[in-house]
């Protein structure tokens, strides 16, 4: 992934009012990300535990989506699976996201979901740049196919909150 602009994220954020926007905070670590690891870029905002924020290339721009973190059960002892990366992981390593649709949709008050990393390092998991427990379902896969069953996750992820339809994504 290119390296973009903090001006750049916050203008390419789909689903958020301008207000919002503003408020956006960046993690004290965002000026040493590694940016050629990185299919997507996510952070929980430091000064908004609920809110978080995800960026990547979509068809040629960039799109920055805002999400709702939901509350983990620390209680709960279930596993959890990524729907990005595809890793198994304990109850509050991946949490459900919610990010309210763009346009009118999201207007409308409809919304999708999807369980991530709440690292955000999906990327780091697939290219085995950061260990993971065993065992991991697409651990076998080869690297490079691990990272386009990513990318094709994670675009078809960005295209619902936009609200394209399967057949153009």
């Amino acid at each position: 992934m290119r390296q973009p602009t903090r001006s750049e994220i916050t203008a390419s954020v789909v689903n958020s009012s301008r207000s919002r926007i503003k408020s956006m905070s960046f993690p004290d670590d965002f000026d040493r990300v590694r940016w050629e690891d990185l299919d997507f870029y996510g952070w929980i905002d430091p000064r908004a535990p609920h809110r978080a924020y995800l960026v990547t290339e979509y068809k040629d721009r960039l799109v920055g989506v805002e999400f709702r973190a939901a509350g983990s059960d620390p209680s709960r002892s279930r596993g959890v699976m990524c729907n990005l990366c595809r890793s198994t992981r304990r109850n509050g390593d991946a949490n459900l996201f919610t990010a309210g649709k763009a346009g009118p949709a999201g207007k409308s008050g409809n919304s999708v979901g999807t369980y991530i990393c709440a690292d955000f390092r999906c990327s780091l998991y697939v290219r085995n740049l950061m260990p993971l427990p065993d065992p991991q379902p697409e651990r076998s896969l080869p690297t490079e196919t691990r990272i386009e069953n990513l990318r094709q996750r994670l675009d078809r992820f960005v295209g619902r909150v936009l609200g394209e339809s399967p057949d153009s994504m």
